[in-house]
């Protein structure tokens, strides 16, 4: 093993400030382990700290991406949870092994920001921070899981899933795929928007009862409705944001709303009637902690679900793998191999 690694590293907040350099070997220290990644993917939070302002404050050069796994390089000393060679998936937020985080978790324990990310060979984490990689999934596949797989698992499990509720997602990025797969598992019935049809089609292939292009058809809550004879959804994956007034409107009476991102903006106006007459919950979605990560891998493994990559990038190609990603051409996840 020598003593440097390469690294995609940023050197300013721009996608063409993106270059593969080499940075010093880490080392894992007491309680902790040395991941070698195999592969990392791409998330909307990492294009918008890249080129979106998003966390202003961050020191420069950093590494992004929050999405990585690979397997145990080396271990510190008094390490028990890890053995060398043992597959791994990195937490997103370092420290949150059960219940709510904490503030300081939230802010400062994040991968990709403001702790080095997951486009690098190697990261040393803690040992407490990882869950075993599902034995189903490659390296690849496992990279897609921590942010979107658990993000969607989270909204799902916040809003009370349950056989024969309708759910409702949003695009067809790596969050509404894997919250389209999970609902389907738990038997619920799905209802997919997208500015395609041929997304659409893709989306009614990998189970999307409902199908509704919400850029040809602007009235898309009332069709939502109308398709689930008039009840609406139980439960909404909100990725746009700036949607959440659509959203409520095509929310069941008594349905939940989960916001877990802003891909359409940062700015939502609604009425308040929205969620007083139809008693509606709107709640963030932060992602989950460790133990949930690990039982939605038992429900990943009992399943079999797959995750759906849309392209792959070795990490030379970094720069190429975030400009997919903000064309909005992507279909699913976008993953680089190192």
């Amino acid at each position: 093993m020598t003593d440097t690694m390469r690294a995609l590293q940023a050197s300013a907040f721009s996608i063409d400030s993106l270059h593969v350099t080499q940075r010093p070997l880490p080392q894992p220290r007491r309680g902790e382990v040395l991941v070698r990644l195999r592969a990392a993917s791409l998330n909307h939070r990492d294009l918008s700290i890249l080129t979106e302002n998003y966390l202003p404050n961050l020191p420069l050069p950093y590494v992004p991406a929050s999405d990585g796994a690979g397997e145990v390089a080396a271990v510190g000393e008094g390490v028990t949870r890890w053995r060398i060679g043992d597959r791994i998936v990195p937490v997103y937020t370092q420290g949150w092994h059960d219940g709510l985080p904490t503030p300081e978790m939230r802010t400062r324990r994040t991968l990709g920001g403001p702790l080095d990310g997951t486009l690098q060979e190697l990261l040393v984490i803690p040992e407490e921070d990882a869950v075993a990689t599902p034995p189903s999934l490659s390296d690849a596949e496992a990279a897609t899981l921590p942010i979107a797989a658990l993000t969607a698992w989270s909204t799902l499990i916040e809003g009370g899933i349950k056989p024969g509720a309708n759910v409702l997602v949003q695009g067809t990025g790596g969050v509404a795929l894997f919250a389209l797969q999970f609902a389907k598992a738990a038997g619920a019935t799905v209802i997919a928007t997208s500015s395609s049809d041929a997304k659409l089609q893709r989306l009614k292939a990998l189970g999307a009862d409902i199908v509704i292009n919400y850029r040809s058809d602007e009235q898309w809550p009332q069709t939502a409705r109308a398709a689930t004879a008039g009840r609406g959804a139980d439960i909404i994956v909100e990725t746009g944001g700036a949607t959440l007034s659509q959203s409520l409107a095509a929310a069941a009476f008594g349905g939940f709303v989960g916001v877990v991102g802003f891909v359409a903006g940062y700015e939502a106006t609604f009425g308040v009637r929205q969620l007083l007459g139809p008693m509606l919950r709107v709640q963030g979605i932060a992602i989950g902690s460790r133990a949930r990560f690990e039982a939605m891998n038992r429900a990943i493994e009992l399943h079999r679900i797959k995750p759906v990559i849309d392209s792959t990038f070795a990490l030379a190609g970094g720069a190429e793998a975030f400009r997919r990603m903000a064309s909005g051409r992507h279909f699913g996840k976008i993953v680089v191999t190192h």
